[in-house]
């Protein structure tokens, strides 16, 4: 039977009676606890949720005594920090049952809480990476040194050749070489608790006995307790250490340096005299348990901690029951004000383009939601109303033109954008424009008259910019071209250059800039551009520069310059015509 058959029956059981729920503990707890890694989530997150409803109707010392039970299989760390969370004997059995390797270990002890630290401190078969790192976060024994094992540095309890505990001093210090303290027997206690008692007392009194030698032994540079500590240099200042919290929000683990001096600060206290003072949007992100984000906090104690810092903090909540655990995040000191950065400049074009990305937003919205009531897409809708959002609908897609002109120009403008280079005939796509054009001017009797030889006159543009160009130019001088006026275009090249020179129309006359120029008053049968003509113009512009050319105005005349192309698209290369 494969693990997942035997969980899904057990899970499928009814408990009637406290014995069926004790019994149905047991075998889930046994399960789960020897649960392989490839196990079905699901199944494993229902299993949790029904050990947590079996918590409430097995009494706690029936679950302390099912948890320590050796035939138990808890080899699972999430089981045991499961167990870990709940009352204190059922934990306390948990951790003495539990069968981890050394990185589960490892990754285990900084969440539990303190008291389960000093608890798992006693386990005498913890890999020593697991001792160290609850020595680390200031875990030591919690009873006397038991024979055989070092009470201090060079200080050893044995036993003599007669089984009497001795206190031995090792090498280390500089002691005589006799310094070995017999435990007086004097002390005899008939009864079997006497003698128990009689030998603690006997350690207790070799044990204080040893560390006064050794405090004796040790070099007087400042007053201290006599305790046989060492001389040891302050660490410095840290400017950031990490930390995390219980679910009171009482810190319970730190970096080893600071541990000793911000464990069990209180972070979400209210208390006048608390050592950790926070200030009200921390609080409320705690109560709340919201992420904290450059929280305030100001800290009592040793040196090396008092003072201002800034917390940064996340909510940490266990799988798969989600339940609550605590802070996990980082304090560090503010930064000191120091002399005003220098402001970066913001080129204009950058913050054209970052308004048209914010105005693109609500207009494409506009645009969508008229489009669905203009086609009916959320239900019927009179034709008065979806004749107005067909009208919306346009004036906003004509928005989203202009736009793309902006964009356009400012990109152009300031090298964000080239233009693609390719190879094109530009006299074939001059021609091809005025022939569109004509049929618009020829009802006002105005016109188009191309004078250009008839070789190909290649440009090194890709033939969509180069229409793109030619159309914006033409478009924008036959729309304001007066009834019956004809227009010249003269296309030549020379010195590597196609030149395009066109007649302004009489509307211009008098514009000693008709780049800086604004649309003509009365309304034009041909718009190449929402912004009027001098808009059109410096876009046009724009193009011919990043093209390697220019546009230009030469008195009544717009002159425009583009690069030759060495061969036209399609033919061998060419030379340039005289």
């Amino acid at each position: 039977m494969q693990f997942d058959d035997r969980l899904a029956t057990v899970l499928r059981m009814q408990a009637g009676s406290a014995f069926a729920a004790g019994t149905q503990y047991r075998q889930l707890l046994d399960l789960v606890g020897s649960a392989p890694l490839e196990a079905d989530h699901e199944l494993l997150a229902t299993a949790y949720a029904k050990l947590g409803g079996l918590s409430h109707e097995i009494s706690a010392e029936l679950r302390s005594s099912i948890v320590g039970e050796p035939s138990l299989r808890l080899r699972s760390p999430e089981l045991v920090a499961f167990l870990a969370g709940q009352d204190l004997p059922t934990a306390t059995a948990a951790l003495a049952a539990a069968r981890l390797d050394e990185q589960q270990w490892n990754a285990l002890i900084p969440a539990l809480p303190i008291p389960l630290r000093a608890l798992l401190r006693e386990r005498r078969d913890l890999p020593q990476a697991s001792l160290k790192m609850l020595t680390d976060l200031g875990i030591g024994g919690l009873g006397l040194p038991r024979p055989g094992e070092q009470a201090e540095p060079g200080v050893f309890f044995t036993r003599d050749d007669l089984g009497d505990e001795v206190l031995v001093l090792g090498p280390s210090q500089e002691l005589d070489s006799d310094a070995v303290l017999e435990l007086d027997p004097a002390l005899e206690i008939a009864d079997e608790n006497g003698a128990a008692i009689g030998a603690l007392v006997k350690r207790i009194e070799a044990f204080q006995r040893a560390r006064k030698s050794v405090a004796a032994a040790a070099p007087a540079d400042s007053p201290r307790l006599p305790l046989g500590e060492l001389p040891f240099d302050a660490p410095a200042a840290p400017h950031a250490f990490d930390f995390a919290t219980d679910a009171e929000g009482r810190i319970n683990w730190a970096d080893p340096a600071l541990a000793p001096m911000t464990v069990g600060m209180a972070l979400a206290s209210e208390l006048p005299g608390t050592a950790a003072r926070t200030d009200e949007a921390m609080r409320a992100a705690m109560r709340h348990r919201l992420p904290i984000r450059g929280g305030r906090a100001v800290l009592a104690g040793a040196p090396a901690i008092e003072g201002a810092w800034r917390v940064d903090a996340a909510p940490h909540f266990t799988v798969p029951t989600g339940r609550f655990t605590g802070y996990r995040g980082r304090m560090r000191r503010p930064v000191e004000a120091g002399p005003a950065p220098a402001v970066p400049h913001e080129d204009s074009a950058d913050r054209v383009r970052m308004m048209l990305h914010e105005l693109r937003t609500p207009v494409n919205a506009i645009q969508g939601f008229s489009e669905m009531i203009q086609q009916q897409v959320l239900g019927a809708v009179p034709n008065e109303y979806r004749a107005l959002a067909a009208t919306i609908a346009g004036d906003a897609a004509r928005m989203l033109a202009g736009f793309e002109e902006l964009d356009r120009l400012a990109k152009l403008e300031s090298g964000a954008l080239e233009p693609e280079r390719g190879a094109s005939d530009f006299r074939a796509t001059v021609l091809h424009m005025a022939t569109r054009l004509e049929t618009v001017l020829s009802q006002r009797g105005a016109g188009l008259e191309l004078d250009a030889p008839l070789a190909a006159h290649p440009v090194t543009l890709a033939r969509h910019d180069a229409e793109l160009l030619a159309w914006r130019l033409l478009a924008t001088i036959a729309g304001a071209a007066a009834p019956g006026e004809a227009l010249r275009l003269v296309l030549s090249s020379a010195d590597g250059r196609v030149r395009l020179a066109i007649d302004l129309p009489a509307t211009f006359a008098g514009h000693d800039d008709v780049f800086a120029g604004q649309s003509p008053a009365r309304s034009q049968a041909v718009v190449s551009g929402m912004f009027g003509t001098g808009f059109t113009l410096r876009l046009a512009r724009a193009e011919a520069r990043a093209a390697g050319g220019d546009l230009r105005q030469e008195n009544d005349r717009l002159v425009l310059a583009l690069p030759r192309a060495e061969t036209a698209p399609g033919e061998n290369p060419i030379k340039p015509v005289d």
